[in-house]
């Protein structure tokens, strides 16, 4: 697995997945950052109605609007965007079919909250809708209003049919606004302007969605970007050490003489105690270099960030942003 491939940057749609848990949300709101790094404008887009950007960044929940959340080093800005249904659908209808007043009755009515219970598929629509408008929206000079547009998407376990439910919509609309707008988000996730980065931990169930994911990625023509390996512990065996500790096999008078040359005295129940931690630690270190070899069979670019200790909040979520800069992205070729 190599770094962050710098074509990735070329990309106007950052889609980000994974398992969850797996901290999906975070790792998509630090990418966020890294893209805007530098003077450029960014849009942060949620769809799943937990408002986790709101909490992440410690503002007040965030309304039907692209509001700016943070600013980004080097003078650039990030927005926010929490897509909901039903005024999506507004939106729809009074874009396309001029239908503002109409659309107003159907709320009063309940007929929304009642086509997207009995079409679930339709939500997934609006929201992949109203992200392409954002992505493409343009000036009044023409340039485009985001240079990138980062999507905090569903988690791996249904973020291809969460993607490819426009492409059915398409087939079912022959004519029309709704045709021609399913065909333009079609075209957009199946460009080379949309990669789909996926979150996973070093742990067998999120690494074999992930690598089941990429895999439904290509079925369906998707564009896989990076794997971003997010919680990464630090090693404190050598490597040619761990996969005798993991074995059990601790060399107690060594230990004792490095403690002592520490100025540590080690009684017998010390040094059983830290003979015990180490072999946890080599099992734990082993079985997480068994994921990231199964991972690279994947042949995708990779970024690793560490396990913040102290937890999440803004401060973090910028130091996240900076070791994905320090890995190349948003930097120009």
């Amino acid at each position: 697995m190599t770094g962050w491939n710098a074509e990735l940057n070329d990309a106007r749609l950052h889609i980000v997945s994974g398992k969850g848990g797996t901290g999906k949300t975070t790792v998509a709101a630090a990418l966020a950052l890294a893209l805007a790094t530098g003077g450029r404008r960014v849009l942060l887009v949620e769809v799943e109605g937990r408002q986790g950007i709101a909490q992440l960044f410690d503002t007040a929940p965030l309304p039907y609007a692209e509001e700016t959340i943070a600013a980004a080093p080097g003078g650039g800005e990030l927005r926010a965007l929490a897509i909901d249904a039903e005024p999506a659908l507004l939106e729809y209808l009074s874009m396309f079919y001029n239908l503002g007043f109409a659309g107003r009755t159907l709320k009063r009515m309940g007929a929304i909250e009642f086509a997207t219970t009995l079409a679930p598929g339709l939500r997934d629509v609006l929201f992949t809708g109203k992200v392409k408008e954002c992505v493409g929206r343009t000036d009044e000079h023409g340039r485009h209003v985001y240079d990138a547009v980062v999507l905090d998407a569903p988690p791996t376990g249904r973020v291809v049919k969460f993607l490819d439910v426009t492409r059915a919509m398409a087939d079912l609309a022959k004519v029309g606004p709704i045709r021609g707008q399913s065909e333009g988000v079609v075209r957009l996730l199946h460009s080379g302007d949309t990669a789909v980065h996926l979150v996973t931990l070093l742990e067998d169930l999120p690494v074999r969605e992930t690598l089941e994911a990429v895999a439904e990625l290509d079925a369906a023509e998707l564009r896989p970007g990076a794997v971003l390996l997010n919680r990464v512990r630090p090693g404190h065996l050598p490597a040619r050490s761990v996969a005798a500790a993991a074995a059990g096999r601790v060399d107690a008078d060594r230990l004792r003489t490095g403690l002592e040359a520490a100025g540590v005295t080690a009684d017998a129940e010390l040094l059983d105690a830290l003979t015990e931690e180490t072999v946890e630690h080599a099992v734990r270190s082993r079985a997480e270099q068994e994921a990231e070899e199964r991972l690279a069979a994947a042949d995708l670019p990779s970024v690793r960030l560490p396990e913040l200790t102290a937890g999440i909040d803004v401060a973090e979520l910028y130091e996240l942003a900076e070791i994905l800069t320090e890995h190349g992205v948003g930097r120009s070729r």
